[in-house]
C-alpha cells in the first residue's frame, strides 16, 4: 500500500480567515492571550534558570508572524530589527543544541522586545482576518522550511 503524504495542520482554517472581520482587530481576549504568552516567553529567555523551548517558540512565533506581515506590505521594518531578532533567536537555538540554555544576548534581548512591541501596536490595529492570514502564511512557510523547501533569506530552522 502507498504510503499517504499527510498535510499539513493549520492553526487557522480558511473558514476562521473568511468569518473573521475584514475591519475589526481580533477579540481583546484573544490578542490579550497570544500577547501574554509572547512576553512570558521573552521573560523566561531572560531571566528563567530553565527557559524551555516553547519559550523559545513563541517568541519566534511573533518574530516570524511580523516577518510575514512585512512580506505581505501591512507593516514595514524602518529600523531593521527583524533581522537582529531573527539573527538572535537562531543563536539561542544554537546554543541550545549544544547543550546550554536558551539564552538572547543583550542586543538579542532588545530586538526581541522591540519586535513584540511592535507586533502588539500591529495586532490591535490590523484587521483580525489579516492577521488570520498572517498566521496561515508563517504555518505554510515554516511547513516549506522543514520540507526543505528554504526561500533565500530563511536562515535556518531549528527543531527544537
Amino acid at each position: 500500500m502507498p504510503k499517504r503524504k499527510l498535510l499539513p495542520r493549520y492553526r487557522y482554517t480558511l473558514l476562521d480567515v473568511i468569518q473573521a472581520s475584514a475591519v475589526h482587530p481580533m477579540p481583546e481576549a484573544r490578542r490579550t492571550y497570544q500577547l501574554m504568552r509572547m512576553y512570558e516567553g521573552l521573560r523566561s529567555l531572560e531571566t528563567s534558570p530553565e527557559p524551555t523551548t516553547d519559550d523559545w517558540r513563541v517568541c519566534s512565533d511573533a518574530v516570524n508572524l511580523m516577518e510575514t506581515l512585512i512580506s505581505m506590505q501591512v507593516v514595514e521594518d524602518t529600523t531593521g530589527l527583524l533581522m537582529d531578532a531573527i539573527t538572535a533567536l537562531a543563536q539561542a537555538g544554537r546554543r541550545h543544541q549544544q547543550g546550554h540554555a536558551i539564552r538572547l544576548d543583550a542586543q538579542g534581548i532588545q530586538a526581541v522586545r522591540a519586535i513584540l512591541e511592535d507586533y502588539a501596536a500591529v495586532i490591535e490595529q490590523v484587521p483580525e482576518r489579516t492577521m488570520l492570514q498572517a498566521h496561515r502564511l508563517t504555518e505554510k512557510r515554516i511547513h516549506e522550511i522543514l520540507r526543505g523547501r528554504r526561500q533565500p533569506h530563511d536562515i535556518e530552522i531549528l527543531e527544537l
